[in-house]
């Protein structure tokens, strides 16, 4: 499995160190990555600021945000000799607003142009949602309107030799049975999974199972490790307390959470998958937003994966014994 670094990890959102796109793929480059995902909005690789056409551009950020022009994003790739994996596109699918205004058609264009940028940075893929579920809709006319959203977003990247990659994070379809389903209506090859973990864990799935099942439509994984920490709350007529639901999850180091990766890459394994795994860090994390524990923490995951590609077997906390940090 080739190892990649999602940008969101150094973009500054939860206080943590932010790095200009340039300086981001050094980082990655120094670490020992493979490849890297680039962030589809401000403040890193927005469509607003670069054009796919574009030779050198710079847009409103440009050089003051670090992220220089489209040239130096590509000297950087060849300077490290890392891939760039592709584009993380944020999007709603289901999203509402006024009648009169188009907002799927307006998500359509931004896929569109992270689809031209991707192309034209070398990129191969497009990461995806599918929608958070609106409740008082009809659940079936949200599913099509999902599925249309991906064909049309297949139909634009496959012009430009592109995958549109679904992450199983939103609501509509986040379950291992629907979102395979979800993929076999939208039946474009170009239209295919980002499965993680993180999700299925959460919601108490068989990891191995499913990701044996989702392996042969999976293109990418993103990986990041959790902690489970129970909420309760005080009945003071009970002198007691009552569990509060749901759990409270930080993000800690790989290997050092609840989700249990040994099942999970096992299943892709078995299921045939041999594609990109990108670790990311986009939430606040055990140990603060510093740049050195943001290193740290993503050489705990090289070296996570550096067993499992040693055919080490397992990759418990046992065997990462003298990693964790």
């Amino acid at each position: 499995m080739k190892r990649g670094l999602f940008s969101v990890s150094y973009a500054g959102l939860w206080g943590q160190k932010y790095l200009g796109i340039p300086a981001f793929i050094d980082k990655a480059a120094q670490l020992g990555f493979d490849g890297v995902l680039l962030m589809a909005k401000r403040p890193h690789l927005s469509v607003l600021d670069y054009q796919s056409g574009a030779v050198a551009s710079t847009g409103s950020r440009g050089t003051a945000g670090g992220n220089g022009g489209l040239r130096d994003i590509e000297e950087s790739l060849r300077r490290g000799n890392v891939d760039l994996i592709g584009l993380a596109a944020y999007t709603d699918f289901l999203l509402e607003g006024p009648a009169e205004v188009p907002v799927l058609e307006m998500q359509l264009a931004y896929v569109r142009e992270c689809v031209r940028l991707c192309r034209r940075l070398d990129g191969s893929l497009v990461r995806v949602f599918t929608g958070y579920e609106k409740p008082g809709r009809p659940y079936t006319r949200q599913w099509d309107t999902i599925v249309a959203a991906l064909r049309e977003c297949g139909k634009v990247a496959d012009g430009e030799g592109v995958t549109i990659v679904v992450q199983n994070h939103h609501d509509l379809a986040v379950g291992t049975a629907s979102m395979a389903r979800l993929l076999d209506e939208v039946g474009m090859p170009n239209v295919r999974a980002g499965y993680d973990a993180w999700s299925p864990a959460l919601r108490g799935e068989d990891l191995a199972g499913g990701a044996r099942t989702m392996a042969a439509r999976t293109a990418l994984t993103i990986a990041a490790d959790y902690e489970r920490l129970p909420r309760w709350r005080y009945v003071p007529e009970l002198v007691n307390y009552e569990r509060a639901e749901p759990d409270l999850v930080r993000a800690v180091a790989m290997g050092n959470g609840f989700i249990n990766y040994d099942a999970f890459f096992s299943g892709l394994e078995a299921g045939g998958f041999d594609g990109w795994v990108v670790y990311e860090m986009c939430s606040p994390l055990e140990g603060g937003p510093s740049e050195e524990n943001l290193d740290a923490k993503a050489g705990i995951f090289l070296a996570f994966m550096k067993a499992i590609g040693a055919g080490a077997g397992k990759t418990s906390k046992k065997s990462m014994e003298g990693r964790i940090v």
